[in-house]
C-alpha cells in the first residue's frame, strides 16, 4: 500500500517534471529505473518516508523505465552532483556493462556508491499447464518443444531476463523472449498463460506462492530462501550450477561529494533499523544489509564481474 509521501512523491514528480534536474536543497529523488509496480519501484516505495525522515528531506520516487533500465540509469548518470538524483540499483545495473554494445555511461566509473540496502532470491515461476514441477522436468518439456515456450521479463537487460537467459543457457533450451517493462507484468503474462515462465525476485514472488495460477519450482539462490523453505534451488532441483542472485543499492552520479555520499548512507543505515521498515522489506523478501560506501563499491567490482561471466554463459547481447 503506498503510504502518504508516496503519494506526495508522484505527485511532485509529475508537477515539476524537467525541473527537477535542478539542485533544491530540500528534495531528494530516487530513480527507478523501471517502471511502477516492479522489484525496485516497491522497494524505494517501502522505505521513502522513513529515509526522508532521516535525510530531513522530501525523497521522491520517479519512475524512468525503459531499454531494461538503462534509460533511468543513464539520467542519474549525467544528472549534476548536487541535483539530489540517485538510482536505485540492483543487478541489472552491472548486467548492462557487459549485454550492451553501446551506453551511454559507464556503470562502474560514472557512478557513486551511496548506500546498499540488502539483497533478494530469485524464483522460477511457471504456468500449471506445463507439465513440470521441478526445473529437471522444465527442462525436458522445453527440449521436447523447441521455440514453443515464452518466458516473460521486465525488458532487456532487467535481471528477470539475464536470470532467464542464463538458465536456458546453461540448460541449451530454445525458448522465446517476451521482454515487458516490469516484473509485475511479466508474473501476469505467465498466470494468463501468454508466456510459460519468468524468474522474479522474491518481492514479486512471495505473493504468489500459494496461487494456484502460477507454479513456484525452484529459488535461484545456493541454498534454500527462508521466505520459501519448500521450494528447492534450481542447482538441486535440475541445473548444477546454477546460482543467481542481486543486490540493490543507492548509486549518486560520480562527482557527488563526499560529505553527500556519506550522509545518504547514514540515513539509510539508519531507516534499516527501523522495525516497521524491516518488516516490509521482510514481506518483500529482502535481506536488509547496511554497509559502509568502501565495502559497497568492492561488491560492486566483484559482482561487475561475475554479472559479466552470467551474460557470456547466457549468449545475450543486444547491439
Amino acid at each position: 500500500m503506498m503510504q502518504r509521501g508516496d503519494f506526495l512523491g508522484t505527485g511532485l514528480a509529475l508537477a515539476a517534471g524537467g525541473a527537477l534536474a535542478q539542485a533544491n536543497p530540500k528534495i531528494a529523488r530516487i530513480v527507478v529505473p523501471f517502471a511502477a509496480g516492479g522489484v525496485q519501484d516497491l522497494l524505494a516505495r517501502a522505505m521513502s518516508t522513513e529515509l526522508g525522515v532521516a535525510l530531513g528531506q522530501t525523497v521522491i520516487i520517479e519512475n524512468r523505465p525503459g531499454a531494461g533500465g538503462t534509460v533511468g540509469t543513464g539520467y542519474v548518470a549525467k544528472s549534476p552532483p548536487d541535483s539530489g538524483a540517485m538510482v536505485l540499483g540492483a543487478a541489472s545495473h552491472n548486467i548492462a556493462g557487459t549485454l550492451y554494445t553501446k551506453l551511454s555511461y559507464d556503470p562502474q566509473k560514472d557512478f557513486a556508491p551511496m548506500a546498499h540496502i540488502g539483497t533478494a532470491d530469485y524464483v522460477l515461476m511457471i504456468h500449471p499447464d506445463v507439465p513440470a514441477k521441478t526445473a529437471a522436468e522444465y527442462i525436458r518439456y522445453a527440449k521436447a518443444n523447441p521455440g514453443k515456450l515464452n518466458y516473460a521479463t521486465a525488458g532487456v537487460g532487467s535481471a528477470t531476463h539475464l536470470s532467464m537467459a542464463y538458465f536456458n543457457g546453461l540448460a541449451g533450451i530454445d525458448v522465446v523472449h517476451v521482454p515487458l517493462k516490469a516484473t509485475g507484468e511479466a508474473i501476469n503474462e505467465v498466470i494468463s498463460g501468454r508466456a510459460q515462465a519468468v524468474i522474479a525476485a522474491s518481492i514479486g514472488a512471495l505473493a504468489f506462492a500459494k496461487d494456484s495460477r502460477i507454479r513456484l519450482i525452484g529459488v535461484t539462490s545456493p541454498k534454500r530462501s527462508k521466505y520459501l523453505p519448500d521450494v528447492p534451488t534450481i542447482a538441486e532441483s535440475g541445473l548444477p550450477g546454477y546460482q543467481f542472485d542481486s543486490w540493490f543499492g543507492l548509486l549518486g552520479p560520480a562527482a557527488t561529494p563526499a560529505a553527500e555520499i556519506n550522509r545518504v548512507n547514514a540515513a539509510v543505515a539508519k531507516v534499516l533499523k527501523d522495525p516497521v521498515v524491516l518488516e516490509r522489506l521482510d514481506k518483500q523478501g529482502i535481506e536488509p544489509l547496511a554497509m559502509n560506501n568502501a565495502d559497497f563499491a568492492k561488491l560492486l567490482a566483484v559482482d561487475y564481474k561475475r554479472m559479466a561471466e552470467v551474460v557470456k554463459a547466457s549468449g545475450a547481447k543486444v547491439e
